[in-house]
Formats: C-alpha cells, structure tokens, sequence
C-alpha cells in the first residue's frame, strides 16, 4: 500500500501537504507546533487534519507491519502463491489481513486437525471435488484403519465433513461475503436477561431489535454496558436460510453428486465455526466505531469546555457545598491565590444560616468579592437558595455562578493537589478548584484527568488507552492555541506545551523557585533537558509579561523575530510601540501579498499570523466565546412551566440530544428533533458546549426529575 497516497485520498488533501506534513512529524515535532509554526510547509492544514493524519499514518503502518507477518509467515509455510499475495497486498483492514491469514496461522487442536492426523485430508479433497469417480463409501472404506481411530467408513465420511467445514470457515472470501451481508440485512436482537422487577435505564432494551445498518452509536454502547452488567443478552441475528443458500451456491456444484452432504458440512461451519466467530468480529467492530464516534464528541465537547471565557480580574468567593460537613469556603483573589478558607453550616442538618451569612457577607466585604461560584454537586441547590438570599441584602452588587465540579474531587485527593496545597485538607482544595475553574478553567482543569470531567457519554467503556491519547491531545491542541503564562503556570498546565514534558514542567518550576521569574524566552535554554529541539517547538506558546522583548509578550516565534522587527521598520513603528499597544492597523499599511513575505524571509501564512499578534499583542481566543450566565436570583424545578422561555447553556453535548443549564439544577434535556428547524444527523452540527441558548420548556417530570426543552421556534 502506498500510504502517502491512501492519506490523501481519505483526508482529501494535496499529496504536498501529506508528504510534508509526514516528514514534519517523522522528525519528531509536535502537531501544535507544525500547525502553528510550519503552516508554508502544510500548505496551513489545522491543529485537527494534523492529528488526524497523524494518528492515521500510524494505523496504516501499523497495518503495512500486520500484512508483512502474515507475508513472512505464510511464506516460511510454503504456501505463499501469487493469487494469495494479491490478495494480502489488496487487504485494506486488519480484518481482512486476519481473513487471509486464518487458514495459515497456528491452532489449537481442533476437529479437524484430529482428523487430518488420522489421514483423512485427500477424502476431504475428493468429496469437495465433487466428481466422484467411485462412489463415496467405497472411495472413503480406503480410510478406514483402527490404529489411527477411523473404526468405519462413517467415522471416514465425519472426519473429513469436520476438515471441509473448517476450510469452509478459514475462507477469506466466504467471510467477507457473510461479514457484509449479516451487516446489510442483520438485526440486533436484545433481550432482559431475567424478570426485572424494577425499572432501570435498559428498559428499552428488554426486547428490542434493530436493523445492524441503523443501529446508532450510542445504542451499541448502551446495550454493550446492559450486558456487562447482567441486564441484557445481546445477539445478532442474520437471514440463517439467505446466508446458506449463498453459501450452497458458492461452494455446490451443478448437479453434485454430495448435495446433502455438503448442505450438512455448510450448515454445521456457519452455526458452529462461522457465526460466533463473525458475530464477535461484527460486534467488536461496531463497538469500535461507536466508541470512535463517542471519543469525536467527546473531543470536541471537552475542546469547547476547556475554551471557556475565564472571568478575568474578579475575586471569587468559592463554595463546596455539603450536608453533614458543611459547605467548604474559600476566597480566591484575581490571580487565583487562595486568601481564606472556612466552613459554614447552612444545609440540613444543622442548618446554621445565620451563622453562615454573617460569615460569609464579612469575607464579601473583607475582601470586595466580586463572584460566588457555587460547585454543582450535593446540597448545592439548597446551597444556592441560602446564597441568592443572603445577596439580596448586601449593599453592592455580587453575582453567583454554578460551577460544574466534576473531577474536583479527583484533583483534591491527587498528588498534584497535595503538592500544591499541602496544608489544605481535600474538601478545601475542591473549592480552591471550584473558584479558580471560574477564573480560568483551562488552567484549572489541565489538572483534572480528562476522563474524569465528564463532558461525554459511555467514557469508562472505551478502549481507555485510545480515549486517553484523544483527550491528551484535545488539551494539547487547547493549550498552546491559548499560550502560557511561562512565569506563573503549573506544571499540569506547562506539560501540555509543545516540546515538553512531565519532566521538563517540573525542571521550569525549580529554575523558576531558583532564579526567581523568567526575564526573556532565551533563558529557557538554561533549564535542564530543555534541549535545542524542545525550545523550537514550546518557546512560541510561552509568554512572558515581564520580558524586556516585547515579542515575547506575542505568539510570534523567536526564529521569526528579525522578520518582526523589519515589518514593523517597514510601517514605521518600533517594538516600544508594540510595548506599548500602539500598533495598530498594521494590515492596512503593509501589502499582505508573497513579495511582502519573501522580502522579509518568510512565508504569507506567517506573515499574515505575525500582523495579528502585533496588532493585539497575547490576544486569547477564549475572549471570542459568549460569556458565562451570571445569576443573582434562584429557579427551582417547581418555578417551571409549560411555554416558559429561557437562557441556558448548554452543558453537555450526546448523539441524542443536548443537555441545557437552566439554572434548576437539573439540566434540560433538548432533543436532536427539537434542536433546530432542518434536519441534522448530529447535534454538533448546530450547537456546542458552552452555548448560551433560548429554549422553551415543553414538560416537565418533577418525580423523575426530567426537563424536556425545545429550540424549535423560540425567539
């Protein structure tokens, strides 16, 4: 296989952009960097096409390394031919590789191979040739021999049927053709697996089927999960009488003398050889897909999540709320250092409220708290009540916000959490991380496992290695499209820069802790294992506020810093000017045109990036992005009506539907019928997380605690 080309076909790209971009990443740079920084080169293909073609050329060598085995190893059988090469060279899958491969590969003892060490593969040959020059008894009473345990010609006739079904079963072409027609006119059959007496989230399920061609993603999973936990059998089920009859007129000649008894051996190798095998590789595919699907809106809703807007230059009061042990307090200032923590006791049962509003208006006051950020988790809607009461009667205007908590409480009880607050105890921490997730959630939630954030569906099914490559990389793309603060970030955060590692975060934290903050990008170099190749790929995404180069302030890379300066002589400005904000309509004074970009040594792409940033010196895509829903006032599900209209946003994004912050706790859920007017396959392709929306409410469920909504014709 020519993989550079299968590249291009699949991705729908120049052969250039393959081949460049292939070489970029052979020579070890990262996807971040060839999307920010080699755009001449890939001809400008995004941070996702990169990835994507990464991850791909991976799997496709992966596959050219399975179809050399299976070459070399058939080849040591001698039973390399060139029809067989052919075929192996024409494979596209490892299904298909595994097909050819299967006659070949090494058994356990089976049938079969019992009654091939009994002699019996030339009757085997002779009743599959279908021309008996004697008749079959007679030929098969040769066979007959006691020593080997063929005690009767029956015995003969059994043992070479058992031979000629697994022939039948190892036949890659049978397979593909019974694989693609179980998948084009197959049912997915479940069923309860015992009596349920009370209702769980299955029970759809309970007896249930579906064409194989329509069975949606997330429905795999989910019958997937049911039967894992003993809820549902699950089965696949093809057109039995279709399938042999095919099989009959593939493998039954014309006026065959061993009708019957080649019905019997087709028969017997479907049900006993082929189905279950085919049935597992069917499942394991659509599985396969449907985790590749679920991992896609994973992706993009964890993308959307760590893109959020920070509400920047506020000081935020967080609140963790609980019952028994109280709600957990801590007052964080614009910069997210932690200023005060306490515990109050408003929530059942001690239901201290006075105690705990005093408390907490004196903080507010002491200090001029400008937010409440309210975790989402237990006790949180009682939470919210004491607080929207407690801010009607303060004398300035303080906001408060839910804060979806998940994965708090894994980042609270982590090492990292410890090292960072160790003389905090974990339920302390978790509202430190509630707070500074408001302030800036990227940084906050780099620390979080992003399995752990729950921003998917069916997550703790999947491949979890896979999963965690994916999301790795979605937090990777995220980081460095936004840039690091090089003087205060964490280590969590400086592990997701391009270039560097675990390793090398830590080695920036100790030179800073030694050094004291970082004066200018070159003193990078200085960190140990920060090599040559690891400052090209990261020093671009770091920034330096304190710098006396004003380009390190920008997202312009030290290697195109000449070319920056001449630009601006070019325009008549200097880097004072950049220092100081004043360029401005750059792109009206300089022709943006290949002559431009040639004259200075680089590239348009870059030429055109370079304007931007110094236009608008650490500009953050995030400021791009609707605001965050800041409440003053509490709605319960109660408050809700029928035609109610509504803001919400949008937290979570499923192949189903989508999940709306209303304000009452209970996120709506909006349909994909209800999304929008035209039809859409998914919901991402109206609507992300993050979303500030109009919707209407249609029911609502009180004792199911279910919010149904539309956006269908809301204004």
């Amino acid at each position: 296989m020519d993989i550079l080309k299968q590249l291009q076909i699949e991705l729908g790209i120049k052969a250039s952009q393959v081949e460049n971009t292939v070489k970029l990443l052979d020579e070890g740079n990262t996807v971040p960097f060839i999307a920010r920084y080699r755009k001449e080169v890939t001809g400008s293909l995004d941070d996702q096409i990169i990835r994507q073609l990464a991850e791909r050329l991976t799997a496709l060598r992966n596959l050219e390394e399975k179809r050399e085995m299976v070459r070399n190893a058939i080849t040591e059988q001698g039973a390399m031919t060139d029809e067989l090469s052919a075929k192996l060279e024409a494979a596209m899958t490892q299904t298909e590789i595994e097909d050819i491969y299967r006659p070949y590969r090494p058994k356990r003892r089976t049938r079969a191979s019992i009654a091939k060490e009994k002699g019996l593969a030339p009757l085997a040959e002779y009743i599959f040739g279908q021309a008996f020059l004697v008749p079959l008894e007679e030929y098969a009473a040769a066979f007959v021999d006691a020593e080997k345990g063929v005690e009767s010609v029956e015995d003969a006739i059994n043992g070479a049927k058992d031979i000629l079904a697994e022939q039948f079963s190892d036949d890659a072409d049978l397979r593909k053709m019974l694989r693609e027609e179980t998948m084009k006119h197959g049912q997915l059959v479940t069923k309860a697996a015992k009596e349920q007496t009370e209702p769980t989230v299955y029970e759809m399920y309970y007896d249930y089927s579906e064409p194989l061609q329509k069975a949606a993603g997330h429905r795999i999973l989910a019958v997937n999960r049911g039967e894992k936990e003993g809820i549902l059998t699950v089965k696949l089920e093809g057109d039995e009488e279709k399938l042999l009859q095919k099989l009959e007129r593939k493998l039954i000649r014309k006026n065959s003398p061993a009708v019957e008894l080649l019905q019997e051996v087709i028969a017997d190798s479907y049900k006993r050889l082929i189905a279950p095998s085919l049935e597992r590789e069917i499942r394991n595919d659509l599985t396969e897909k449907a985790e590749e699907s679920a991992m896609g809106v994973f992706r993009e809703n964890l993308k959307q999540l760590l893109l959020q807007p920070p509400i920047k230059g506020k000081t935020v009061l967080a609140l963790d709320p609980a019952y028994r042990t109280g709600c957990k307090i801590a007052v964080i200032d614009e910069t997210g250092k932690p200023l005060e923590t306490t515990v109050v006791y408003p929530t059942p049962p001690q239901n201290k409220t006075a105690e705990a509003e005093k408390k907490l208006t004196d903080l507010i006051k002491k200090y001029d708290v400008d937010l409440i950020s309210i975790g989402n988790g237990t006790a949180s809607r009682e939470s919210e009540q004491f607080v929207a009461e407690m801010l009607k009667k303060l004398d300035k205007k303080v906001y408060y916000i839910i804060a979806n908590e998940a994965g708090a409480s894994v980042y609270s009880a982590s090492k990292l959490g410890a090292e960072e607050f160790p003389d905090y105890d974990v339920a302390l921490r978790s509202a430190v991380s509630i707070g500074r997730r408001i302030q800036d959630p990227l940084a906050e939630l780099v620390k979080i496992d992003p399995k752990s954030i729950g921003v998917g569906q069916y997550q703790h099914d999947m491949n979890q290695k896979r999963l965690g490559e994916t999301l790795g990389g979605v937090v990777e793309d995220c980081v460095n499209s936004v840039g690091v603060d090089l003087n205060t970030a964490s280590p969590a955060l400086l592990s997701y820069v391009a270039g560097i590692n675990n390793t090398v975060a830590k080695n920036i934290l100790t030179y800073r802790e030694e050094n004291g903050l970082f004066h200018n990008r070159k003193e990078l170099r200085k960190v140990p294992k920060l090599g040559p190749k690891a400052f090209e790929q990261c020093a671009g995404f770091l920034r330096i506020a304190e710098s006396d180069m004003p380009l390190d302030k920008t997202g312009v890379h030290p290697e195109s810093y000449k070319a920056a300066e001449a630009l601006l002589k070019l325009c008549g400005y200097s880097l004072d000017d950049v220092a100081s904000g004043q360029v401005k309509g750059l792109a009206n004074k300089v022709s943006m045109t290949e002559e431009t970009a040639e004259k200075l040594g680089i590239g348009l792409p870059t030429l055109q990036d370079i304007v931007k940033e110094l236009e608008k010196p650490g500009r953050d895509p995030r400021d791009e992005a609707p605001a965050p829903v800041l409440r003053s006032d509490v709605l319960t599900m109660e408050d809700l009506k029928e035609g109610m209209v509504l803001k919400g946003t949008v937290r979570n994004v499923i192949d189903f539907g989508v999940f709306v912050d209303i304000g009452v706790h209970q996120d709506g859920l909006v349909h994909i019928s209800q999304i929008c007017d035209r039809f859409i396959k998914h919901p991402l392709e109206a609507v992300k997380l993050g979303d500030i929306v109009t919707v209407k409410v249609m029911s609502v469920d009180l004792q199911r605690k279910r919010i149904s909504l539309t956006m269908r014709g809301v204004e």
